[in-house]
């Protein structure tokens, strides 16, 4: 078995091209499916955000092109556009690398800690779809795990900082006073949330919240002393904003750029501040072609959390060392599971003894034996053998009144069934 992660993220992919890969939400479900039932394919989660598409799978030996070719196929992909993009790890690497994702290490702004609960998200829709196993479950568990303790004794975390958070930094440079701004949000996820907690620390004049679900959108909106709209009323209240931060997991825009320059139109020129932070865009970019409008996505907030890292690289490299380690302790229970499952020792078996019989079958046919007779030869021979065992076993046992292994045996071999009853001339 071998586990790889596989996918793009803002540091090798454009926003265009992550577009092309996210999986909406509720596609997920059958995506995992599908994933999880390709030959070769052991388990599988699918970790699809903003910032990132990402699939981490266990495979058997041979299947290592198995989930870079669904991936193409489910999103219809020319691999020659997307192989510059896609990055893989193997083992170590894998693991490591979904470590370092879910303590923020690998994210846009250094140690954010919203990235951990969209890996649990991940973890939680694998699980209800059945995609998950022992390994990569406590994979997942050891992963909350380091998450936590980096948390708790480094200072990654120190001096909060998201997405959201430099979303709303970035609004009050251009508006020297948010008490004098209005602002609309659309959404109501975690991100749009966040950027409502720190609007209202800042004390902006006015907040409005639109969502697609109104009952969702005013929720938030009561938290936060907002007013809630449903989606459908953008157009009538659009033009009351200064500031427009959107994040929603819609296939398609949601402001247009007609109807973004009625609002202008109706603000007698005076400018909007537009921050597209979802991925598919929530904006037209067509939209940062209208004069008095300055339009930005999650890619062009980039530059601005440069600005904020610095004091998260010493801690940083705390938080490096504490991977590395907890790598090895992962590995090394992996390992041991493997080398302990008798599944695997009875697979490694069967497949040595069919090899060995397909050997003698092929000689038998080099020999001048019939087809016939090399197939029956290999039929024969490769049931005993595969029988031998577990029917010596079995004889003792009930020769010694051992009834716990043969209530297991039937269990296990489902011998009560009508198809399991053997004939005459089996050996058992």
């Amino acid at each position: 078995m071998t586990l790889i992660a596989l996918g793009v993220n803002h540091l090798t992919a454009p926003l265009d091209v992550r577009e092309q890969l996210a999986f909406a939400p509720e596609t997920m479900p059958q995506a995992l499916s599908d994933l999880a039932g390709q030959p070769g394919v052991n388990e599988a989660l699918i970790l699809s955000t903003c910032n990132r598409t990402e699939l981490y799978v266990d495979i058997e030996p041979g299947a290592e092109s198995v989930p870079q070719s669904w991936l193409l196929a489910h999103h219809r992909l020319d691999a020659r556009r997307l192989d510059e993009f896609l990055y893989r790890h193997d083992e170590d690497a894998a693991v490591r690398h979904l470590f370092r994702v879910a303590t923020g290490l690998d994210s846009m702004v250094l140690g954010e800690p919203q990235v951990l609960g969209q890996v649990k998200d991940a973890y939680q829709r694998a699980r209800i779809a059945g995609t998950l196993r022992a390994p990569m479950e406590r994979l997942l568990q050891q992963t909350f795990a380091v998450a936590k303790r980096v948390r708790t004794d480094t200072r990654i975390g120190a001096n909060p900082v998201s997405v959201a958070f430099t979303a709303v930094r970035m609004a009050e440079r251009l508006f020297a006073d948010l008490r004098d701004a209005c602002v609309l949000l659309i959404g109501a996820g975690e991100t749009i949330e966040l950027a409502a907690r720190h609007l209202a620390e800042s004390h902006a004049r006015r907040l409005i919240v639109a969502n697609r679900t109104l009952e969702n959108a005013q929720a938030l909106a009561g938290r936060f002393s907002a007013y809630a709209i449903a989606l459908a009323d953008l157009p009538q209240h659009l033009a009351e904003a200064d500031i427009v931060i959107s994040s929603t997991a819609s296939r398609e825009p949601i402001l247009t750029k007609a109807m973004v320059a009625n609002a202008i139109a109706a603000r007698r020129r005076r400018p909007m501040f537009l921050v597209d932070i979802a991925v598919p865009r929530d904006i037209d970019a067509a939209v940062a072609e209208l004069e008095d409008v300055y339009l930005y996505t999650i890619d062009d907030l980039r530059h601005v959390i440069d600005a904020n890292l610095r004091s998260r690289q010493a801690a940083a490299s705390d938080a490096e060392a504490m991977i590395d380690l907890q790598v090895t302790h992962y590995l090394d229970w992996r390992r041991a599971l493997a080398a302990n499952n008798p599944l695997t020792a009875l697979r490694r078996d069967a497949t040595n003894q069919r090899d060995a019989v397909l050997t003698k079958a092929r000689a038998l046919l080099a020999a001048g034996r019939t087809p016939e007779q090399a197939l029956e030869f290999l039929a024969h021979t490769l049931t005993n053998k595969l029988l031998h065992a577990p029917s010596a076993n079995l004889r003792a046992a009930a020769q010694r009144g051992d009834a716990d292994l043969l209530r297991a045996a039937e269990r296990l071999f489902d011998a009560d069934s009508e198809t399991a009853k053997p004939n005459p001339g089996d050996d058992a």
